[in-house]
């Protein structure tokens, strides 16, 4: 019997293209409000926003809408006008039809290890738009479950891994975001792996835990399955 029994990996911006569709709104948002507020100004205080609003929206191109008309109301002191609140809203409608752009070798990552492990997709955001990313991806039959959560933490991967394998202990979490999908994975028990993607969004910066014995690092997902052999070896 190996080491490892489940991989888990994250869905936006280690399978597809996520990160990128926030940033070029963010360019038009910044057009739009550019007789208020300084690109940069107007960048803090939509942070500020996205990082208040997460207990109340969650993740996802929702929240990130609501949280830009929250500031535009707030660095234009309520005279915003309905227009740029329309704007707003169209682009978020957008971003939920965007099509989906996997990242190069995603599929044949996946498609290497489905079979040998129990796979599970891992995501975060809003439910309906998850699913229709994954359902556009072609990835999906090569999963054995999906879970789509409002957050990760070590007893969200604790409780995941025990649903679909043998706990975390003898799982693995592949995802471009320290902070969700390695330091947690980590705490509960099992492998955090992080393959950075370009764009990654300011609240998921974390500091890499590079003494951690079951942290590990890879420049690109092709090389997870290596990896995983060597892990499971």
């Amino acid at each position: 019997m190996g080491r490892l029994a489940a991989i888990g990996f994250d869905a936006d911006d280690t399978l597809w293209h996520n990160e990128r569709a926030f940033q070029l709104t963010q360019t038009r948002f910044a057009e739009l409000l550019a007789d208020f507020a300084a690109p940069d100004h107007l960048q803090d205080r939509l942070l500020a926003a996205e990082r208040r609003n997460l207990g109340h929206y969650g993740f996802g191109v929702k929240g990130f809408v609501l949280s830009m008309i929250e500031t535009a109301i707030e660095v234009t002191d309520a005279r915003v006008p309905a227009a740029v609140i329309g704007e707003l809203v169209r682009a978020g409608q957008e971003m939920l039809l965007h099509p989906i752009e996997l990242l190069p070798g995603a599929e044949a990552a996946v498609a290497a290890l489905a079979g040998r492990y129990r796979l599970v997709l891992v995501t975060k955001g809003d439910l309906l738009d998850q699913e229709r990313k994954l359902a556009q991806s072609g990835l999906g039959d090569l999963f054995d479950a999906v879970e789509i959560v409002s957050d990760k933490r070590p007893d969200v991967y604790a409780q995941v891994f025990a649903r679909h394998g043998e706990g975390a202990a003898r799982a693995l979490m592949a995802g471009n975001s320290l902070k969700s999908d390695v330091l947690p994975m980590i705490a509960a028990g099992g492998y955090g792996v992080h393959i950075p993607h370009a764009l990654t969004w300011a609240l998921e910066h974390e500091a890499a835990p590079d003494a951690e014995p079951l942290f590990r690092h890879l420049a690109d997902i092709r090389e997870l399955p290596t990896l995983v052999a060597e892990l499971d070896a």
